[in-house]
């Protein structure tokens, strides 16, 4: 049994350099961490003397630094380039502090400026960057002539190479170790916003087709509203011929053919309407379920089901606003039930939270498991007809306009389920009542 959901819900663009702006916070933690465990062990362990106190000052201030970030994350819905450029370019300035204090370019955790130029190539746009790079440069060169030079405890003077070896080696570790964690996780968060794009190109594909489709189903309305007025006259007058007024069968005839050319006008003029012509009251106040009953009778009567079983179980008397195109949508996926299954069709209403349920089920086929796949991708269907799968894909976009869901699936017992999913919010109006 296959399943799937289109859905206009996704991602806001930005959740990518937030959530990297966290990483980079996750990662001053633990360098700040790093940084008082290293000291204290050098100072207290190894008896290599460092100006305690302005090194706190540097670890303090790292640590207002993501208490700032964290509040600026929590008030803000955007994270820009810049914002993550300048905490890079504070971090390089703050390890720049902590190895002026500490020896300089002869300290073995200069390699750690590396760490903070990849995190750059990998956030950062080119310019910023390259920019990056060219401070950590400077920093790192201006450390070579000016440093407050370590005091090695008496004894340890000959062992600086040993020293030096271990921290370079204690560095590496910890760049590494910190580096692949993080670059995974903003690979991560790249793709998704990789595929956020993709998924903003293929809807805007989409839409440009709904437009085309609506100009021209606009324009095939005002075309065929001249020959149906025309059949309309002519019907009219044959039905006053002496010879078809005297054969009930031909009369018979003539006036069911005259009822398809009325609903054909009906059809025609709720294009216009849908369209945004020839609006008149525009859309209409009711309620869900005044408005459900009506549709289904209305559909009922038009399409003549084998059987319908209507189960309406949605409650109270919710007020809401609906127009042609929702009425539209439910007719597209109950007729598309009907086709493959005239025999029987169900149609179970209720609410979910917040949520209109409209689920349609019927005894046929079922859908294949690549319509499932592509459920409401523009002409895809099994119908093998020229324009067939165009219903689905509209329903799809219209309601995922209103901020709703198409879910379809097989039942298990055979038959399809298509559920539309619909936000009350969207459906009501502002003050709405429920009369």
């Amino acid at each position: 049994m296959g399943d799937l959901t289109r859905s206009g819900t996704i991602p806001a663009r930005d959740t990518a350099d937030k959530k990297n702006l966290f990483l980079l916070v996750q990662l001053r933690w633990l360098a700040v961490v790093g940084q008082a465990v290293t000291i204290l062990i050098v100072h207290h362990h190894m008896g290599i003397a460092l100006p305690l106190a302005p090194m706190a000052v540097v670890v303090l201030f790292l640590i207002g630094l993501n208490l700032a970030s964290l509040l600026h994350l929590r008030r803000t819905a955007a994270v820009t380039n810049i914002q993550l450029f300048l905490e890079l370019l504070i971090d390089v300035a703050a390890l720049t502090t902590q190895l002026y204090l500490s020896g300089g370019a002869t300290n073995p955790f200069i390699s750690l400026y590396l760490l903070q130029v990849t995190i750059g190539a990998v956030l950062l746009e080119a310019w910023a960057a390259w920019t990056l790079v060219l401070v950590a440069t400077a920093c790192l060169t201006w450390l070579t002539g000016s440093y407050r030079p370590l005091e090695l405890p008496y004894g340890h003077e000959g062992n600086l190479l040993n020293l030096h070896i271990q921290g370079s080696f204690v560095g590496f570790v910890l760049a590494a170790s910190l580096l692949v964690p993080f670059i995974t996780r903003i690979n991560r968060n790249l793709r998704a916003r990789d595929s956020y794009l993709a998924e903003l190109r293929q809807r805007s594909m989409e839409e440009d087709h709904i437009v085309r489709m609506g100009l021209l189903a606009s324009g095939a309305a005002h075309e065929l509203g001249t020959p149906l007025a025309t059949l309309s006259v002519i019907l009219n007058d044959w039905r006053r011929m002496p010879a078809i007024k005297a054969d009930p069968d031909m009369v018979e005839e003539l006036s069911e053919m005259q009822s398809q050319i009325d609903r054909c006008k009906s059809i025609l003029t709720g294009i216009l309407m849908s369209s945004g012509e020839a609006r008149g009251e525009g859309t209409v106040r009711t309620t869900v379920n005044a408005f459900l009953d009506e549709l289904v009778a209305e559909w009922r009567a038009s399409r003549s089901p084998g059987r319908l079983d209507y189960d309406n179980a949605f409650p109270g008397r919710e007020g809401m606003v609906w127009d042609l195109a929702l009425k539209q949508v439910i007719f597209n996926v109950l007729d598309n039930a009907l086709e493959v299954s005239p025999n029987w069709i169900g149609i179970a209403v209720g609410r979910q939270g917040d949520s209109l349920i409209v689920a349609v089920n019927d005894a046929g086929p079922g859908f294949e498991d690549g319509m499932l796949a592509e459920f409401g991708t523009p002409y895809r269907s099994t119908k093998g007809r020229p324009g067939s799968g165009l219903g689905l894909f509209l329903v799809v976009n219209v309601i995922r306009k209103v901020g709703g869901t198409v879910s379809a699936r097989n039942r298990p017992g055979g038959g399809a389920s298509v559920t539309l999913t619909l936000p009350l919010a969207a459906l009501s109006p502002r003050g709405g009542d429920g009369d």
